[in-house]
């Protein structure tokens, strides 16, 4: 058995700082989403601002409504996306940063590319959200593909890009592999 942790020790040591990493992380954002009850927390908010904010920037009419425990997107008069706590991006950040560490490289390059990734994911969600919500008014009917196929296909296809950056030129496995 001995021989099998030591042959699998790289992948071991890999299942473990990315466990520990996410259960981590996810532990402390949900103490602080209970710490705000039952109101909107204030990346939701942030992001509900962003996202009005972005879209009127490239001349798109987009008003965000607070609601009970959402935002209601509101384009050309019609509601047409919510923004609720689970839009935020924090979830796909907290995998992003989890995989992050577990191949973690040098702890100044790692900060940096953990702080550059994270707001990449979330600028371009706030972008995915305001895209979402124009398209959502012309075409209804295809909420399933348009929410459920297409925009977590870019947000983890973007998060995927990151991490084989970081594992090919930054993590301390980059510069064991020959050229």
């Amino acid at each position: 058995m001995k021989k099998y942790f030591i042959q699998y020790q790289p992948f071991l040591l890999f299942l473990g700082k990315f466990f520990l990493a996410y259960l981590m992380l996810t532990v402390i954002y949900q103490f602080y989403l209970n710490t705000v009850g039952d109101s909107i927390d204030a990346i939701t908010e942030n992001v509900a601002r962003l996202t009005e904010n972005t879209a009127n920037f490239f001349g798109v009419k987009i008003t965000t409504i607070k609601d009970y425990m959402h935002y209601n997107i509101i384009y050309r008069g019609k509601v047409t996306a919510r923004i609720i706590e689970g839009c935020n991006a924090i979830s796909v950040i907290i995998l992003f940063i989890s995989f992050v560490i577990a191949f973690s490289g040098k702890l100044k390059q790692t900060l940096l590319f953990v702080l550059g990734g994270s707001l990449f994911i979330y600028i371009l969600n706030i972008v995915r959200i305001v895209v979402l919500s124009v398209l959502m008014y012309y075409y209804p009917a295809q909420e399933h593909i348009l929410h459920g196929v297409i925009f977590p296909l870019i947000i983890y296809g973007a998060v995927f890009i990151l991490w084989v950056i970081w594992v090919n030129k930054f993590s301390k496995y980059a510069t064991k592999t020959t050229k």
